[in-house]
């Protein structure tokens, strides 16, 4: 069988998530495990350039992993006919221009999300990218996690009934900077960059209701800037002017009720740094990053509100765990491989810029939702 070579221009690999999810542990090992298999026995290897303003830290990237091609000079990599791909990890400030001279180009794209900072500005790349027939496609990653995989496979089974509630707990302490360095870029407190939570994190909740629940219809959100000042990467004491923790709610179609808390600035006690829990008339689940545990209607206790002694029951204690009967890869690397697929063998693919722009919608309406302290509906986009 054939070995297609895929020529693809990656910006943004030197920031954690561009170099840790989408370089080596997607097309590094997409790379090491000898390509993406198609359904006709050929396989695509991804042969990738990097490409970067800092030309000794992508070349010190390229050599810890064994890629030759490096490069400063995004205009010229765009120019190379034998590279079909331009993927972008970088700033979301970026990403629409990038993306738009990438496709004047002729390059198909695929890039991290959002795709853009307000909706006019997404809806605008995702029609070119039509208008001028290139295929595009955008991160969904936590569709991917194992315990949202659970999550589906429990909906799809029937197990919920109808479901009545999802509510989601995002988040953990980011640390200021000052006697421990944060966890996280100082540009996602600062809005001028771009930063913020609403703008992050809603279009993951997008995506993730959208799949899995029922369509967004309408959203109520409070942002807040609970940590004031921080310290960045240098030391120096900035202003964190955008909102580190959101609280937001939204109505779907079909009458379900989603509320989720996303916060840098919140201390975990819950199993994992994200949980969803699916409330239905018959069963509930609960699921992690990679766990889900269960609770069927015929195995619901019967707790009764007795405030005058110490709760006697072990609640977490009450639940099943859902075992992992199939092997899951890397979420990141799944949906690369499935992007690739689309790519040369125009294998069914979903998640194309326009769901990119539903995404940068909510966050753009969540934003506004609590500028003006009200409910606002969601409207159906036009591609």
């Amino acid at each position: 069988m054939a070995t297609i070579r895929l020529g693809i221009i990656m910006h943004g690999i030197t920031g954690r998530m561009g170099y840790n999810q989408h370089l080596v542990r997607s097309i590094v090992a997409i790379r090491d495990q000898g390509g993406v298999l198609l359904a006709n026995g050929d396989r695509v290897m991804p042969d990738p350039i990097l490409v970067g303003r800092n030309a000794e830290k992508i070349a010190e990237i390229a050599k810890r992993h064994g890629i030759t091609r490096t490069t400063t000079d995004l205009t010229a990599a765009l120019a190379n006919p034998d590279d079909t791909l331009f993927f972008d990890a970088g700033s979301t400030q970026m990403r629409a221009a990038l993306l738009t001279q990438a496709i004047h180009a002729g390059k198909h794209v695929y890039c991290e999300k959002p795709i853009s900072e307000d909706v006019g500005t997404a809806l605008t790349l995702a029609r070119l990218a039509t208008q001028k027939g290139i295929k595009n496609g955008v991160v969904q990653d936590k569709l991917y996690l194992p315990g949202l995989r659970k999550i589906k496979m429990l909906r799809d089974s029937g197990f919920f009934g109808k479901i009545l509630s999802v509510r989601g707990e995002f988040g953990y302490w980011v640390f200021e900077g000052d006697w421990q360095p944060a966890q996280r870029p100082s540009w996602n407190y600062r809005k001028n960059d771009g930063g913020g939570i609403i703008l992050d994190m809603l279009c993951h909740w997008r995506y993730v209701l959208d799949n899995l629940f029922g369509e967004v219809k309408a959203v109520s959100c409070l942002g807040a800037t609970h940590i004031p000042s921080r310290v960045d990467e240098q030391g120096n004491t900035y202003v964190a002017d955008a909102d580190d923790a959101a609280y937001a709610t939204f109505e779907l179609e079909g009458g379900v009720i989603a509320q989720i808390n996303s916060s840098w600035a919140v201390r975990v006690r819950r199993d994992d740094l994200v949980t969803f829990q699916v409330d239905g008339t018959h069963g509930s689940a609960v699921a992690g990053l990679t766990r889900c545990w269960t609770q069927h209607r015929v195995n619901t206790p019967r707790p009764v509100w007795n405030p005058d002694q110490p709760q006697t029951m072990n609640f977490a204690q009450q639940w099943d765990e859902v075992p992992d009967n199939q092997p899951v890869d890397n979420g990141f690397k799944v949906q690369w491989e499935e992007f690739i697929r689309h790519l040369v063998a125009d294998a069914p693919w979903k998640f194309d810029l326009m769901q990119g722009v539903k995404g940068v919608q909510l966050a753009e309406l969540g934003l506004k939702s609590w500028q003006e302290r009200r409910w606002l509906d969601v409207p159906k986009l036009e591609a």
